[in-house]
């Protein structure tokens, strides 16, 4: 295998420590961030997130690849701005007011930096001012919002009126999920997509900017 394929490898066992060495041996052989990025990192990342949709993997898997990935990444940082790679896409993501969950959360972030975007992660128990406040001054393509609860289900709902009252719901796609969140839930609050795990998560968002 090459080193960009053991890059891969690695980083879907988690050993995070042999995916910075291999990195490191990759910039030194001249390959360029983009390539160990692209076909190392997240295309492990990625076979991550499909083994996770299939109940192949778990959380705990995820999230140990997920730190490999951001060792990773880390060291390309600087060779990507030196090659003018940009991510794919923005988005900004939360847990709605009043709901202070955020594991599920925290893998469609994972999820999502592993299929290239920057994210925004504003946290949890958030106003929809912040939210259209970050929309405008950020200008994502994507916001993603999570509610773990029925009582903060219908948060999501003032999002989307506020984006709409704020004359910026058009600018961005926005994305619903949690347990108690379905798919007539988002049709009949006007969001745009609901997805039941991370990695359906991810590759919806790759979908509005690909």
């Amino acid at each position: 295998m090459s080193i960009v394929e053991n890059i891969s490898a690695a980083l879907q066992k988690g050993k995070r420590k042999e995916v910075v060495e291999l990195v490191q041996e990759a910039l030194a052989s001249g390959i360029s961030a983009q390539e160990i990025l692209d076909n190392g990192l997240l295309k492990g990342m990625g076979e991550i997130g499909v083994k996770f949709k299939n109940n192949e993997v778990f959380v705990p898997e995820v999230l140990v690849a997920a730190r490999a990935l951001n060792s990773g990444t880390e060291l390309l940082k600087e060779k990507l701005v030196e090659e003018g790679v940009e991510p794919i896409g923005k988005a900004v993501i939360c847990t709605v007011k009043g709901d202070l969950h955020d594991i599920g959360k925290n893998l469609v972030k994972m999820m999502l930096e592993g299929a290239g975007f920057e994210v925004i992660d504003l946290g949890v128990d958030v106003s929809e001012d912040k939210i259209v406040e970050t929309v405008k001054e950020s200008a994502p393509q994507i916001v993603l919002l999570s509610s773990l609860l029925t009582t903060t289900m219908n948060e999501s709902q003032t999002v989307v009126k506020a984006l709409e009252a704020a004359g910026i719901r058009d600018q961005v796609k926005v994305m619903v999920g949690g347990a108690p969140v379905t798919q007539s839930f988002c049709d009949e609050i006007g969001a745009d997509a609901y997805t039941p795990d991370a990695a359906s998560a991810a590759e919806v968002a790759k979908s509005y900017v690909v």
